[in-house]
């Protein structure tokens, strides 16, 4: 089995006319119960579109972010939106100046965003839906503690000022930190938010089971946020990391200058870039002293034949 992928033909590529590619994030908690048949039916309406990407579906609904040409992705959201269950369907649109996935997989996952606590149904209970243009009132707030939900390598390169980092290295994690810290309870009010909203909003209904009564959470996430925020008004300082070849968005949801290490999948800074640590493929400023020797030379052998694949015109499924 190879580990390169030929370069898709200029046909198969199909960026929009502006020359990039629509990327669509969307999520959907809902009673799904036949979301194993549905697989098979979402990957051939991918696939006949051109649309590649990941996307989770599960008893609890539907979670993951599609990249493609623009009649493609609407074609796959019209044909989600004919669904029953996904009928009321919401999504965020931003743009990427090459494909940021390599292909397409629908998987069939016990929860659509992973959190390992049972009976946790935002269609039960949840939190208060904050819209971007009313964010900064509420964390601006003295009573309002504000909590990001995220994992550590995604709030290192930026969070809403003021806000909580739990450092969490899992979203699994989170239950056990809330748990662990008792100073919660000493503010009236609980805002959270995450990359998307879907996070926060399971880590909201998380909350009002453990008995907080106000939590809040960003509608649409950081990436509304972006979307909608005038720069001048905004309160988030950095980038936000998404989960593609993009690595992260910023204001007006532009590609950031990120990059990732492909020895640890931190994101990396352009200043990152000029350690004497970094090594393409190989190592960073964050995984450096982690690493043996035996790991950086496997890692110059898969960097070598990523570097092949480029002079071939192909891709190699490690870059």
């Amino acid at each position: 089995m190879t580990d390169t992928l030929k370069t898709p033909r200029p046909e198969a590529s199909l960026p929009d006319a502006n020359g990039q590619f629509l990327v669509a994030a969307l999520y959907h908690f809902i009673s799904f119960d036949r979301f194993a048949d549905f697989r098979q039916p979402l990957q051939a309406m991918c696939d006949d579109n051109q649309v590649k990407g990941t996307l989770l579906i599960a008893h609890e609904g539907i979670n993951g972010t599609i990249a493609g040409p623009q009649d493609g992705i609407k074609a796959v959201l019209a044909f989600l939106r004919s669904q029953p269950e996904f009928t009321n369907l919401e999504h965020k649109e931003s743009w990427a100046s090459s494909m940021p996935f390599l292909r397409m997989k629908v998987r069939l996952k016990k929860e659509i965003v992973t959190m390992g606590v049972e009976n946790i149904d935002p269609n039960r209970v949840v939190g208060t839906y904050v819209a971007p243009q009313d964010w900064n009132a509420l964390i601006l707030d003295p009573d309002t503690l504000v909590i990001d939900t995220r994992n550590d390598y995604e709030t290192a390169i930026g969070t809403f000022r003021g806000a909580i980092d739990p450092k969490t290295k899992s979203f699994r994690d989170f239950p056990d930190w809330v748990k662990n810290n008792t100073d919660l309870a000493n503010k009236p009010k609980i805002a959270m938010y995450c990359t998307g909203g879907i996070r926060c909003e399971k880590a909201t209904a998380f909350m009002k089971e453990q008995g907080f009564e106000e939590v809040y959470h960003l509608k649409g996430g950081i990436l509304k946020y972006l979307e909608e925020m005038p720069q001048e008004q905004s309160l988030w300082d950095g980038a936000c990391f998404v989960f593609d070849d993009r690595v992260s968005v910023t204001h007006g949801l532009q590609e950031g200058e990120h990059t990732l290490c492909h020895a640890c999948r931190q994101p990396l800074t352009p200043e990152d870039l000029t350690s004497p640590h970094h090594e393409e493929g190989v190592s960073c400023v964050h995984c450096h002293d982690t690493r043996t020797e035996e790991d950086r030379k496997r890692y110059r052998q898969r960097q070598q034949q990523i570097e092949l694949a480029k002079k071939r015109g192909e891709r190699h499924l490690g870059s």
